[in-house]
Parts: structure tokens; C-alpha cells; sequence
């Protein structure tokens, strides 16, 4: 490492004594691209991603999920102790994210939403590759009750995208989906078809002795499904994962993530009484008890500097997550 990120080393190090070892640091990750997006900086490159699972290789205990789930429930989880996450189930997790992690020698849990494997599309991509291709100038979506984006900039798009991802987020499924097909109609552009794994790159993480975990089977929003419906849900993406790897998934991942408003105790509590060892959320912080595996925090990392990196990552294990 150069001078500053030792340095950040030491701090990380420091901050981490002081902050225990009930629990440990969570990543989450979505994509791993081949290049940059302008339209999404916060997604990592395979540079970076590279980059980034050398430190933690460097300064961490990195330990596959359920094996961290288990030693806290034991009270034996290691000190600097951190888990590699990855949510939805995106192809380019198997073909750019599995070969690092490999050549590293580092485990990840991959959490699918298995209605989404072999050629479907996840709604919020429709929406972001809509305004990609959208051509220069204004987006027009107040029939659909969003109204008028300008397009003149990158900025501009990134707006755009923020706004309509926000308003379509907490619809009923069946009415976003609508939604998104009429907005895909507007601008006719050709969105993506293989941006999802397949059955056989799920099967492929799983021989190469990565976690696959549940992430539901379409993605909804729990806390806005009847809980026999997010029951349902839940149960059905786990059992396509256990049929096409043909063992159990024991660890489970909220989509959208956010306690009290993504899912409640009652989901919480339906996750534990299905079995599963664990579940993640997407709040920021750090668990301290045995009794919140079932909502443990994740970190995104956003850094492209190893030192800032490190130092955000330490800085977050020492941050109280919430609960629903």
C-alpha cells in the first residue's frame, strides 16, 4: 500500500479495537462493470472492485456470511472480521466479480432474485436504459403523470433517472410494470436482455463454492405486499435456487433493504420462522447482539481511494444500524 492508505490502515485499525468484534463489516455490491457508467459512478469497475479486495484482504478477516452468522451466534466471530455481499443476481457478478474474488481467494454471498435468471430484466434497468437512449433534449413523461425532464447533460439524465426511479419504486408491482412499458414506449429504445445471470452462472457461483442466498422471487417491496403475498415471495425464490444448485439457502437479503420502510417485524420475524440463519438489510451501521442476525447492516462502498475506502468502511462498523 502507498504511505496515506497505511496510514488509514492504522487509523481503520484503531477505530476497529475500539469498536468490538460483535459483528462484521457487510459489503454490498450490485455490479461490477467493465468500465465506468457516467450515468451511476457509485457502481464499481473491475479495477476498483480489484482494488478494493485487496484491502480488504490485506485488513480484514474476510469470512463467508453464514460462516460470520454462525461464529456470532457463538460469540467467536474474529476481530476485523468482514463479509462480501451482492444483490439481485446481475451476469456480470459471475462474469467479471467471480474470477477477482477467485484469483483472490476471497468468498462472496450472491442474493438473487431468482424470478429474474435466464433473460429477464429487473424494472429500475428499463428505466435507466430508457433514459440512456433517450435522444438529447427533454423527456416527455407527463401523460404518465412525471412530467418533463430535460436531457441536455449528464447531470440532467441523472436527475432524471433519480426522480422516476423514486416515483415508480413504491408502486404495486403490477401497476410499475405497466408504468415502466409505457415509459419504455416513449422513447422506443432497445432495452437490455442478458444484463441478469443465467440458471447456469447461479450454478456456476455455487460449484466455485460462493453463497447464493434469496433475495425473493421479483423483488417487491415487502412492507407493501400482504404478508401471505411477501410470504410467497420469499419462499418461492428460495426454492428456484435450491432446485437449480440442489442445496439449502439458508440466508436471506430484504429487497430495497431499509427498516420500517422497506420491511417490518413482521417480515423479520416470517424470515426466521422459514427457516433462514440470517438476513441483511441495507441500513448503514453495525449490529452488537446475537438477536439482530436477522437484520444485519450492509456498507456500500463508494471510495475509489483504498485509504478513504478503509477509513469509511472502519468508521461505519462504529455506527448503531437501525431495526424494524
Amino acid at each position: 500500500m502507498a504511505e496515506g492508505s497505511m496510514a488509514a490502515q492504522r487509523v481503520a485499525f484503531s477505530m476497529l479495537s475500539r469498536g468490538g468484534s460483535a459483528a462484521p463489516a457487510i459489503l454490498i455490491y450490485h455490479r461490477v462493470l467493465r468500465r465506468r457508467d457516467p450515468l451511476f459512478p457509485s457502481e464499481v469497475d473491475a479495477e476498483t472492485f480489484d482494488r478494493q479486495l485487496n484491502v480488504l484482504k490485506s485488513c480484514f478477516t474476510v469470512l463467508p456470511l453464514h460462516e460470520a452468522v454462525e461464529l456470532m451466534r457463538e460469540g467467536a466471530l474474529p476481530p476485523g472480521a468482514a463479509c462480501i455481499t451482492f444483490d439481485d443476481g446481475y451476469a456480470d457478478n459471475a462474469e467479471l466479480a467471480l474470477p477477482l474474488l477467485r484469483r483472490h481467494g476471497l468468498h462472496a454471498t450472491f442474493f438473487i432474485a431468482s424470478g429474474f435468471l435466464d433473460g429477464g430484466r429487473m424494472w429500475n434497468d428499463c428505466v435507466i436504459e430508457v433514459v440512456r437512449q433517450a435522444p438529447s433534449g427533454v423527456l416527455d413523461a407527463r401523460r404518465l403523470g412525471y412530467g418533463q425532464f430535460s436531457l441536455h447533460s449528464l447531470a440532467d439524465r441523472q436527475h432524471a433517472i433519480g426522480v422516476l426511479l423514486d416515483k415508480l419504486k413504491y408502486l404495486p408491482m403490477a401497476q410499475r410494470s405497466v408504468q415502466v412499458r409505457r415509459l419504455a414506449e416513449l422513447s422506443d429504445c432497445a432495452l437490455p436482455e442478458k444484463l441478469m445471470m443465467s440458471s447456469a452462472q447461479v450454478r456456476q457461483l455455487h460449484r466455485c463454492g460462493m453463497g447464493v442466498g434469496a433475495h425473493t422471487l421479483r423483488h417487491p417491496i415487502l412492507a407493501r405486499l400482504p404478508l401471505a403475498a411477501a410470504k410467497r415471495e420469499i419462499e418461492e425464490g428460495r426454492n428456484k435456487l435450491q432446485q437449480l444448485i440442489g442445496a439449502d439457502v439458508t440466508m436471506f437479503a430484504y429487497p430495497n433493504g431499509k427498516p420500517q420502510q422497506d420491511y417490518g417485524a413482521e417480515h423479520v420475524a416470517l424470515v426466521r420462522e422459514l427457516g433462514f440463519r440470517g438476513a441483511v438489510s441495507t441500513a448503514w451501521g453495525s449490529c452488537r447482539r446475537a438477536r439482530d442476525l436477522y437484520q444485519l447492516p450492509r456498507f456500500t462502498p463508494w471510495d475509489r481511494s483504498p485509504g478513504r475506502f478503509l477509513l469509511r468502511l472502519a468508521a461505519n462498523m462504529l455506527r448503531r444500524a437501525p431495526m424494524a
